[in-house]
């Protein structure tokens, strides 16, 4: 028999497998077109009867994510696309740890749908699981005249009430839940804890691997003045709200067009309301202190992001590019005179873009008194080595996922199985009592856990990077 439970919208039935109930699906917001396009999340409708809960909702409007990629949404998906899916080890329980995670995507990619975050090995270490789609790219992010910026995080925080409502009848304690997200879903993570509309709807917090990048609204202005003046519509709401989103699909692309502009246009617009600058700012002057923090990065975050350089590349310009003088340079040679070139600006690159953002979310609280955990993943695929994206598989212990295959091989190395237990019993236990197995990273002790075979805890192993950009 199919279990049902009653949500604040009306019934829902969901479907068990391997021991753990998953309902999917379920709107938490209505859908995002006609006169609610590029607007806040407006309350979802209700219905009559028992809905089966047993199929992903759409994903938000999106490209493919490169080249030969499945696409995970077409055009004729529409926009029906704010819903989250839960996965329960007992939807009878009572006060079970609760995990909510953010996908990430450059701001312009991702789904709740999409394999690599099936959470029934997750939820099968006694906790609910969480996911749901948040607005990409232009619908979520672009700046327009009069319209509220940050619909993406809107989104999230209207997902977050919907877990405060109604998780307890899917066997989870609302007063418990954390929040986890990587790369812009780490970004996100670390924004909502400062940010005063998320208060008081999460916990606990693990941000593996933030992202630098928050857009003035001047910078986001000046992108949806390109984006419109390639779709040949002027920038205001009524003409592009009239676009189909595969019109702004097709030139979604169209201000990056230099060399240091990045892989997206797109990112947290600061608002002064939910986004008053770079996360650990607002952390920094204590935002957040009440939600424990696990922070993280892999080791190699560069890798898989971007190309490598051709043989004889400037550093020096490498490190003006990327916010440095071209002094840097030399102080990277320094400090790590057994690397080449290539690999110099692997280093110099995961630094910068992941690295050095999540140092300065985890300091930032750290020194503002929350409780605060940092960790390195070290551990070395195959195909990338330790690359921005590889701790995914091991969140949730999916290995045979495209995505997964992509770090990990086909069969995956012997390895994974347990160290991805490890990960998740840790991820877990920090869900549920707030200790995930090692010390807590603070200003004068600067413990970090290196995720490898078998984990170990080391002093901060960066501190030379931490140096130059300390500086």
């Amino acid at each position: 028999m199919s279990p049902v439970v009653v949500t604040s919208a009306g019934r829902v039935r969901g479907v068990g497998r391997d021991g753990i109930v998953s309902f999917r699906g379920i709107p938490f917001a209505a859908p995002p077109d006609g006169p609610l396009r590029f607007r806040p999340p407006a309350p979802a409708p209700g219905w009559d009867g028992i809905g089966d809960a047993m199929a992903y909702g759409a994903a938000p409007p999106q490209s493919a994510p490169a080249p030969g990629a499945p696409a995970v949404w077409r055009p004729g998906d529409g926009l029906d696309c704010l819903t989250v899916n839960v996965w329960t080890p007992d939807p009878g329980a009572a006060g079970l740890p609760v995990m909510v995670w953010i996908y990430g995507g450059m701001w312009k990619h991702g789904s709740s749908s999409m394999p690599q975050y099936d959470a029934t090995a997750l939820a099968g270490s006694g906790v609910v699981v969480v996911t749901f789609n948040y607005r990409v790219g232009f619908e979520g992010f672009a700046h327009l005249p009069g319209v509220p910026d940050n619909r993406g995080l809107r989104d999230q925080i209207a997902a977050l009430e919907w877990v405060r409502d109604n998780i307890t009848g899917f066997g989870g304690d609302s007063g418990n839940v954390t929040v986890f997200g990587q790369s812009a879903g780490a970004a996100s993570t670390a924004l909502l804890m400062a940010a005063p509309a998320a208060r008081g709807l999460f916990r606990r917090a693990i941000a593996q691997s933030v992202p630098a990048g928050a857009r003035t609204r001047t910078e986001a202005g000046t992108v949806t003045d390109t984006i419109a003046r390639a779709a040949g519509v002027p920038a205001d709401w009524d003409s592009l709200a009239a676009l189909p989103p595969e019109a702004l699909l097709a030139v979604q692309d169209a201000p990056l067009r230099g060399r240091d502009d990045g892989f997206t246009a797109f990112g947290p617009v600061v608002d002064g309301e939910l986004v008053t600058g770079q996360p650990w700012t607002a952390l920094e002057a204590g935002a957040g202190r009440d939600v424990d923090l696990i922070a993280g990065f892999t080791h190699d975050e560069y890798l898989g992001q971007g190309p490598l350089p051709p043989a004889g590349a400037d550093l020096g310009s490498v490190a003006e590019a990327v916010g440095l003088g071209r002094q840097a340079a030399a102080a990277y040679r320094g400090a790590h005179p057994e690397l080449g070139d290539t690999e110099l600006f692997t280093v110099m690159l995961s630094d910068a873009l992941v690295r050095m953002p999540t140092t300065r979310v985890a300091r930032a609280h750290a020194n503002a008194g929350g409780r605060t955990w940092l960790y390195d993943f070290t551990w070395k695929g195959p195909t990338l080595g330790a690359a921005h994206g590889i701790d995914v598989p091991f969140t949730f212990g999916n290995a045979t996922s495209r995505y997964a295959a992509r770090f990990l091989g086909s069969p995956a190395p012997a390895g994974f199985a347990g160290l991805s237990e490890r990960l998740r019993t840790a991820w877990t236990s920090f869900a549920g009592s707030g200790d995930p197995g090692w010390p807590r990273f603070t200003p004068d002790r600067q413990t970090t856990r290196l995720w490898d075979l078998p984990p170990a805890d080391t002093r901060y192993p960066l501190e030379a990077s931490w140096r130059i950009w300390d500086a």
